[in-house]
């Protein structure tokens, strides 16, 4: 993996994010406030599974 391709994710993540605070404000929101209210353990768990997924699928686009 170069630079090239880790500077082409992290262009990739913005664009997306950026895309989904300027098409569904609101949704980002709602979706704070749902963060908000899970417990610490719950977003923990969840940002480990997202973590997860995002390997496996760079680990498929890989092979």
């Amino acid at each position: 993996m170069s630079g090239t391709d880790i500077l082409t994710g992290i262009a990739l993540v913005l664009v997306i994010e950026g895309l989904v605070y300027a098409l569904a404000p609101s949704l980002v929101e709602r979706l704070l406030e749902a963060l908000r209210d899970m417990p610490i353990e719950m977003r923990r768990n969840l940002g480990l599974l997202t973590l997860a997924t995002g390997l496996l699928l760079l680990w498929i686009a890989q092979g």
